[in-house]
């Protein structure tokens, strides 16, 4: 079994977790293959897709445990209670919502919240939050997460929406530990997505690499 602190471990370490909002497994599966042929093993199948669930338990059958499939647009801890049980390793949501904090640290799986105020940050952090998500990252843009971490440096930073190749260098150097990535990981075929997803990894470590 997969431990939270291994899930969480594996996230930081390539740095970028796909957002999938595609309408099939087939979709999902297709999608996935090619982030993880450029480097990418973690993905977020979205709540918005119809029987996300099976989505998620077709997607741990097909790749296992070299794919970290998590559970995104998690509205509410029932919600995060069926993306569990069908197999998700973490649940993300556009909010912060008590329930689902205390349901994913029940259950030891991580939770990230979507914040953008240091108001919710707080008391996500406070509900035992493993990384908070800025959402919706493209409204302040990278230089908020140096805003946040002058107040609270000890916070663990994930930013989605408004991510792109131009910018998630910048991102990263200003505290970021990931970076979620949607639309731009979902397009063109097979081969344009894994030489995007190896874009995203080959810059996120040149940027961690001049710390």
């Amino acid at each position: 079994m997969m431990t939270k602190w291994n899930v969480l471990k594996r996230i930081e370490e390539v740095g970028v977790v796909a957002v999938v909002r595609a309408e099939s497994a087939e979709k999902a599966i297709f999608i996935s293959k090619a982030c993880l042929a450029g480097g990418i093993d973690a993905v977020e199948i979205t709540f918005t897709v119809p029987g996300a669930q099976q989505v998620i338990e077709a997607m741990n059958l097909e790749f296992g445990e070299a794919l970290l499939v998590g559970a995104g647009t998690v509205l509410d801890s029932e919600t995060a209670r069926i993306a569990i049980l069908a197999g998700a390793k973490y649940i993300v949501s556009p909010s912060f919502d008590e329930a689902t904090a205390k349901l994913c640290n029940r259950y030891q799986v991580p939770y990230m919240p979507g914040c953008m105020t240091i108001t919710e940050i707080v008391r996500a952090m406070e509900f035992g939050a493993s990384v908070i998500k800025v959402f919706p990252g493209s409204a302040f843009g990278p230089s908020f997460i140096k805003a946040i971490k002058g107040p609270l440096p000890q916070t663990v930073l994930m930013p989605t929406g408004g991510v792109d190749l131009g910018n998630v260098g910048e991102w990263i150097n200003n505290g970021c530990v990931a970076v979620g990535v949607g639309g731009n990981l979902a397009k063109g075929t097979p081969e344009e997505i894994t030489k995007t997803a190896k874009a995203f990894v080959d810059k996120i470590k040149e940027a961690r690499s001049r710390r």
